[in-house]
């Protein structure tokens, strides 16, 4: 069963966190985990995943230059955590197991420091080899051995991410001026321990230790339960390559996501964009996060388009191992052009408008409107507040029921809402259409109803995990990209499933009613990647 537990909330933790410079994005609060309730069906239909939120025991001082014996010492200790959880998941049937970014050796280290961390790395694609049986075959490849050995003793699939290192010449024009190159590497072993292929991640976020790849991985394995995966890290999942790429592959259905994430609300805690990730495309997404709630990096689960099982805790200092039975086929959102039964009376409102019907807008002279309806058309003032460290611009959501419009630039968000009761709370409407140019450079399209901190319009846009706030709503908004991603969160650090998501008369929507709690955010964030 579902349990919660209390918030502990970070006062300024995005500026302080924007100090840490690890593999990844940025900052966030609350808690929520959920054990999967695992039902029986047959093994044709369904196989067990486990991802494993990693509390890492980093070095003291990444900065510090040590040895290969004593940087093998301290990555053994993780290691022997991964062996630990290896065979927990193996006592459930578990067939593919992700551990997550930045797990075994840690980060803020320097190209040379980083250097005693890392494995030798042969190209999977020109030598097939078993690390665990053929150890001698190459040097400096220890680490890379007891991942293959814990695969074979575990009877299963196994994900992880290590430093790797391969060396280059002077003739190769991108050769770095040491001789080698460094990546963050995640690595994929079959159940026999055979290296199976291996991803380097192409979106470094401030990660000096390690080179991006000249040409960008796109890595997709097999596995005998559940056809093809895809991989890739962390930052990878806000651009194109090799993300999206990946899944034009129709056979892609499943992707493992090793990432070291720092949450930022209101838009980019772990879990927002991972489930986020999996609804858009109608995929299973398994992540491995990191764990460290004084960094702000905790969020990991096991995502499918209608249900997710997953780990938020800001509180505890503890690993957590999450296992659940995962479909072959995932079974994507319903759309309105699948959807049965009645049409529920916001969604023919929510039609009516968007057929162009003059029903309760306003202009210059007159508010048209539905004489059934009692809607405040009282114009809410625009302001601008900053959000995510973008400037948007915003209207507040007041009164029981209402239709509001906001805009900036070319993007235009529609919100159609009712609320069964009013709390003391300030939610507002906000829009962004620009280049989001801190902690990474990419062009973002957003519409967010926003639970905001406080009473005032300059709260609107600051990290908060806690609301009472019940809404029926649709938004929508006119967008120029069809790569939109639905953020749906509530109180508790809670996923919510959208009732219905798609597109409707060239209008991104997103619809839900039946709040199990409190709205913090509802939003379609979407991605022009070809403007970043």
């Amino acid at each position: 069963m579902p349990s919660r537990f209390m918030v502990c909330i970070m006062s300024g933790a995005g500026s302080q966190l924007a100090l840490f410079l690890f593999g990844c994005y940025v900052v966030a609060l609350g808690v929520h985990t959920e054990e999967p309730r695992v039902a029986q069906h047959s093994e044709a239909e369904h196989y067990m995943a486990a991802v494993y939120e990693h509390q890492s025991i980093f070095t003291p001082s990444p900065l510090a230059l040590v040895g290969r014996k004593q940087a093998l010492d301290l990555m053994n200790q993780n290691l022997d955590i991964y062996e630990q959880q290896v065979m927990t998941a193996a006592q459930k049937g578990v067939q593919i197991i992700v551990f997550p970014e930045d797990g075994i050796h840690g980060f803020n280290f320097t190209r040379t420091s980083v250097y005693p961390f890392l494995d030798f790395m042969p190209s999977p694609q020109l030598v097939r080899w078993n690390p665990c049986l053929e150890p001698h075959r190459f040097n400096d490849t220890e680490v890379l051995q007891r991942l293959s050995c814990m695969a074979i003793k575990g009877n299963m699939f196994l994900v992880a991410n290590l430093g790797t290192k391969q060396p280059c010449h002077n003739n190769d024009p991108g050769c770095p001026h040491d001789g080698r190159y460094q990546f963050n590497t995640n690595v994929v072993f079959s159940n026999n321990g055979t290296l199976v292929d291996r991803y380097r991640k192409h979106n470094l976020y401030f990660e000096a230790a390690f080179d991006t790849p000249l040409k960008v991985d796109h890595i997709i394995f097999d596995t005998p339960f559940a056809g093809k995966f895809g991989i890739f890290t962390c930052f990878d999942i806000l651009f194109f390559d090799p993300a999206i790429r990946l899944l034009r592959d129709s056979e892609v259905k499943h992707v493992v996501y090793p990432t070291a994430w720092m949450n930022q609300l209101p838009l980019l805690a772990a879990i927002q964009i991972q489930r986020a990730f999996a609804v858009a495309f109608g995929i299973n997404l398994l992540a491995a996060n990191i764990h460290h709630p004084s960094l702000g990096m905790t969020g990991s689960g096991i995502h499918s388009p209608r249900k997710s099982f997953w780990h938020h805790d800001m509180e505890n200092a503890t690993g957590h191992l999450i296992i659940a039975q995962v479909a072959r086929n995932p079974l994507g959102l319903i759309g309105p052009e699948n959807a049965t039964g009645k049409m529920n009376p916001s969604r023919s409102k929510f039609l009516e408008i968007l057929a162009g019907d003059p029903y309760c807008e306003k202009d210059a002279q007159e508010v048209h409107c539905d004489g059934a309806t009692k809607w405040n058309m009282n114009t809410p003032p625009v302001f601008h507040s900053e959000m995510m460290y973008d400037n948007f611009t915003l209207v507040p959501v007041w009164g029981k029921e209402g239709y509001l419009r906001v805009c900036a630039n070319g993007l235009c968000c529609y919100l159609l809402y009712q609320r069964p009761t009013l709390s003391k709370e300030l939610y507002a409407l906000g829009v962004f259409d620009g280049l989001h140019t801190v902690h990474g450079t990419y062009y973002v399209q957003v519409c967010a109803l926003v639970k905001c901190g406080g009473l005032g319009f300059n709260t609107c846009g600051q990290e908060i995990t806690e609301a009472t706030g019940i809404f029926e709503f649709h938004l929508w908004g006119n967008f120029s990209t069809s790569y939109i991603f639905p953020l749906l969160l509530t109180s508790g650090m809670s996923l919510e499933t959208p009732d219905q998501l798609g597109w409707e008369n060239d209008y991104s929507f997103l619809s839900k009613s039946g709040l199990s709690s409190g709205l913090v955010t509802a939003a379609l964030y979407g991605r022009l990647y070809e403007r970043d």
